[in-house]
């Protein structure tokens, strides 16, 4: 008896299925897109996006080498050109206006003070909020939620003449307070999501061996928290940093910040170009160096939570 003989389809007989040719044409094109995107190609790309933005700092930087005549005649990079017009006298004549240099000493103590108060005291009652059990802890939580959208626009009337009423307009410490209380609801909330993500376990264990709250909170929280926290402070510092509309207003005049004194120097010299830009530098190179310091804590406080 004759077996019938079975007949193997043809190599490649079922390459054109349908859809098959478009799926590993999909599949290529996706593939040379992420390769694409990995390689060598992308890195320009970023290099070229970096370069990009920091160019307004380096013109600001170059300028501020150049004499005020020069600066009013042609662009910055014409010192690619003339490299002869480098000079730091402008920096000399910073240093001799006491206006610029007071403001930077008021600018320090009004960032330092705002800064450490809003991470102390958001880190204290985001370790209560998360872990401590009080009457109306959640309604209280909401209401700090609720305060994140106030804007600092709707309170400066109110709060000038409350702080006018006990004496405070106008001072370093006015200016500092109200910082710290805008600042808060943010940090508090960040910090009680942060803390909240700790195991239960961890903290039981620790209250098993002895710890009461405050010795839990500085050995186990703090310590974990470290990342957040860094985020916290380096966010606030650059807020206070930076910020003109509070200090204009609540400073005194004669004690202003840096934000302020530039523009009072723009106000009253219109010319002084040569004390503007390396004052404006100088304002702007402290933050830049602050927040490079921390960048690695800043990142690690960004991606917390992100991968479990």
């Amino acid at each position: 008896m004759t077996t019938p003989s079975t007949t193997a389809p043809p190599a490649g007989a079922g390459d054109d299925a349908p859809g098959t040719s478009a799926a590993k044409t999909g599949r290529s094109l996706g593939s040379r897109i992420a390769a694409l995107a990995g390689g060598g190609v992308m890195r320009v790309v970023l290099v070229l996006v970096a370069l990009f933005w920091l160019m307004p700092t380096v013109g600001l930087f170059l300028s501020s080498l150049r004499s005020a005549d020069r600066i009013a005649a042609t662009g910055w990079w014409k010192i690619f050109t003339v490299p002869s017009e480098l000079t730091f006298d402008n920096y000399s004549r910073l240093l001799d206006n006491s206006t610029i240099t007071d403001s930077l000493f008021s600018t320090v103590m009004i960032t330092v003070p705002s800064t450490v108060l809003v991470v102390v005291i958001g880190s204290l009652a985001g370790y209560a909020f998360a872990w401590m059990e009080f009457p109306g802890r959640d309604w209280w939580f909401l209401v700090v939620v609720g305060l994140l959208v106030v804007p600092v626009q709707v309170a400066l009337i109110p709060v000038s003449k409350l702080f006018g009423a006990v004496g405070i307009f106008e001072t370093t410490f006015g200016v500092v307070i109200f910082h710290t209380a805008f600042g808060l609801p943010f940090a508090i909330f960040l910090l009680r999501n942060f803390f909240a993500e700790i195991p239960r376990e961890l903290l039981e264990a620790a209250r098993l061996d002895g710890a009461g709250e405050i010795r839990l909170f500085t050995r186990v929280v703090m310590p974990l928290g470290g990342p957040a926290i860094a985020s916290l402070g380096i966010f606030q510092f650059l807020w206070v940093w930076n910020d003109m509309l509070v200090a204009l207003i609540f400073a005194g005049s004669d004690s202003p910040p840096i934000t302020v004194a530039l523009q009072q120097q723009v106000r009253q010299f219109g010319n002084n170009i040569d004390v503007l830009a390396p004052g404006a530098f100088v304002s702007m190179v402290i933050p830049l160096a602050v927040f490079f310091a921390f960048q690695r804590q800043f990142v690690s406080g960004v991606m917390a939570g992100a991968v479990k």
